[in-house]
């Protein structure tokens, strides 16, 4: 379950993942101090706003008014623009890779990857005919038998969610063990509810995606007539498989989906699929034991195929292989995969220019690729030192919080503290980089080399069974603009793209930094300790070591913060569910306090002036607060509100300074105004 911070990518399945127990990591020692420039970024701030009645309105309201959505985007925030930005650089790295003549092997793949990918004439050309030979295959299959066998190869060769998903995971109660997993998949819309809803904007939805099923399969050559009945019937196929699948909510705790069993029993379970065949065709014979993560999801996957109609099963998988492929085909199909997922989906007017699609694509399929690329041009040796620095500040910050918890018992505190202490700091980007060797680029194939890329992934995840742990592997590419924690794995990873202006500012005063980056970084070591990450121990492995004492007082303290944020509104009547973002809401709360003790202490002695009005804390708190400056369309606040394990961002600045006693005093605030909650909420 990788602990994402800001941004939340629907694809990253949960993780639970492993790591061997290092030693403590030695604190950096001291830098010498810089010439800091102490300023904010004061048009982003609307003065006028009472900082005790809306904090949020008050670091963040002119910068919304300056920041408006672009066309290509479903939200703009602060981060949005970094990666942006980050972007148009890669973009001049891509440029210059793909026209180069004297290339290195990296350098070869990642420039004829982009240049494969801008050949939009070349894509237009081929139409439909680089997935034909999927949906040839699939049309040919005139008996069950048949279509059962070719799940498995549809697995093993197309990107797309065929019934269920498959793959490798680090096993959640022995975390030096790779194992296999079972989990739900099998239906394209954002979330289970958006099948089973009942409300009319539900209704319309559904029908609009009826309409994108039609378009797609016709688009594919079917008659008019006959791909509505098949949309139909997809749609009702993947009802079943949404009814039996298991809430966002619920699959938040690690036991609910971690049910581990012989082979022999998910063939009792799911007859209708030969599984030692299925996993030898994924290139994993002699599977004995794996985890089915939701059993009764499995239930109903034999239901669906032992069940439906063979023409309706083949409808449902041509689908799936043209709403995964559409991205990469000829225009008609990626505009009407845009239109849909983009458009109606989330309020999207516009497609985003066709550098910024190929600069992501590139991004996502030889990412430590173009990441030595990267880091090369944008990460320097200072930069990182001064985030290991920061970063063993914060852990300090933490152990000396844990250590004085009036609330927890010796035991327990000596548990937590083993498992601080174990912590591995992943920042910049990997010590090792990923070997692209085997993958195949060429230059005029952008279908094909989708293809091999996803091939390519996934024979190396599932070469993983039988190897020892990686524990210096990445989930995220150096690039990108976003932080997690892995609690199997038990590290914290920065990735050197969201260590950039202005969220990481080596020119600005330490107070804005600490209060952003900082904040970054506390959070994330805060996951280690939320209401998911405390189950899991030093080693990661699943594991209570809390006495029930303990453990009540922990929900106790997480339940005062559940109460606050389920009463903040996102759109019209609904509400954050804080069942599902109390992680991410404990973690900007601790996070924020961890940085601020740390902070204090890297300028303990200094006589800090006030700069442009703001004190010292002022400026901590403000340069907290304008990470998370954005504008949002509300079609995407909705499919947010039921996806996003995050709190949508004026909560996460509102919900934590009015439980800070520090943020206060520092801008007097007084009981009974709103940025004053009424009781603290306080977890660690």
């Amino acid at each position: 379950m990788i602990k994402l911070l800001r941004v939340v990518a629907p694809a990253l399945a949960v993780v639970l993942a492993a790591s061997a127990c290092p030693a403590q990591q030695p604190a950096p020692q001291p830098l010498q101090a810089m010439p800091y420039a102490p300023s904010l970024d004061l048009t982003s701030l609307d003065k006028t706003v009472d900082p005790c009645v809306n904090f949020y309105k008050f670091a963040c309201a002119g910068w919304q008014k300056l920041n408006p959505i672009p066309a290509d985007q479903a939200s703009w925030d602060v981060y949005a623009k970094l990666t942006n930005e980050n972007q148009q650089f890669l973009r001049g790295i891509l440029e210059e890779d793909a026209r180069a003549t004297n290339r290195t092997p990296v350098q070869q793949k990642v420039g004829d990857y982009f240049e494969s990918c801008m050949n939009t004439a070349a894509i237009d050309s081929l139409g439909g005919r680089p997935i034909q030979p999927a949906l040839s295959r699939i049309a040919a299959l005139t008996t069950r038998p048949e279509l059962l066998a070719v799940i498995a190869s549809l697995h093993h060769e197309y990107a797309g969610s065929f019934f269920f998903r498959s793959r490798t995971s680090q096993d959640a109660v022995d975390s030096a063990r790779i194992i296999v997993e079972l989990s739900a998949g099998g239906i394209s819309l954002p979330d289970r509810d958006y099948y089973l809803k009942s409300d009319p904007g539900s209704v319309k939805l559904r029908e609009q995606y009826v309409a994108y099923i039609q378009q797609l399969l016709t688009l594919s050559g079917e008659p008019a007539g006959q791909a509505r009945a098949d949309a139909d019937a997809i749609l009702r196929i993947e009802t079943t498989l949404a009814r039996a699948s298991l809430t966002r909510v619920q699959q938040r705790d690690p036991h609910s989906i971690y049910h581990m069993m012989p082979i022999a029993d998910i063939q009792r379970l799911a007859p209708s699929i030969d599984w030692s065949a299925y996993f030898a065709e994924q290139g994993a014979p002699g599977v004995t034991n794996l985890n089915v993560s939701q059993p009764q999801f499995m239930k109903a996957v034999e239901t669906v195929l032992a069940s439906e109609d063979l023409a309706a099963l083949r409808a449902y998988l041509r689908f799936h292989v043209l709403t995964a492929a559409a991205p990469t085909l000829a225009h008609p199909f990626e505009q009407a995969n845009f239109d849909f997922f983009s458009t109606t989906l989330r309020g999207v007017p516009a497609m985003p220019p066709r550098w910024k699609t190929c600069t992501r694509a590139v991004d996502r399929n030889l990412g430590e690729a173009l990441g030595q690329e990267f880091v090369r041009r944008t990460f320097s040796a200072e930069t990182k030192a001064r985030t290991q620095l920061m970063t063993a500040q914060i852990e300090t910050a933490m152990q000396h919080e844990i250590e004085g918890l009036d609330w927890m018992s010796p035991a327990t505190k000596q548990e937590a503290l083993r498992k601080l202490h174990a912590i591995r700091n992943k920042i910049g980007y990997p010590e090792h980089w990923r070997d692209y060797a085997a993958l195949a680029v060429q230059p005029d194939d952008y279908a094909g080399n989708a293809d091999r890329a996803y091939r390519f992934n996934q024979a190396r995840e599932w070469n993983k069974l039988g190897k020892p742990v990686d524990r210096d592997e990445w989930e995220m590419t150096p690039p990108t603009v976003n932080a997690y924690f892995n609690p199997q794995m038990n590290d914290i990873n920065f990735p050197a793209g969201v260590l950039q202006p202005p969220l990481y500012d080596a020119k600005m005063d330490d107070a804005p930094n600490y209060g952003n980056t900082g904040a970054t970084i506390g959070h994330e070591l805060t996951h280690a300790f939320d209401d998911e990450g405390r189950q899991f121990d030093a080693q990661g492995n699943l594991r209570d070591w809390w006495t029930p004492a303990d453990a009540r007082g922990f929900e106790r303290r997480i339940d005062c913060v559940r109460k606050q944020y389920a009463s903040f509104v996102i759109v019209d009547d609904i509400h954050i569910n804080s069942r599902l973002t109390s992680g991410e809401d404990v973690a900007d709360l601790g996070g924020t306090l961890l940085a601020y003790i740390a902070w204090k202490q890297q300028t303990a002695g200094e006589d800090l002036p006030t700069v442009d009005g703001f004190t010292p804390d002022q400026r901590f708190f403000v340069g907290m607060a304008q990470w998370a400056c954005s504008n949002e369309r509300p079609q995407n606040q909705l499919v947010q509100a039921t996806t996003d394990a995050h709190s949508r961002p004026f909560a996460r600045i509102n919900g934590v300074v009015s439980n800070l006693p520090q943020f206060q005093q520092a801008f007097g605030c007084r009981a009974g105004q709103p940025m004053v909650h009424t009781p603290t909420c306080k977890v660690w």
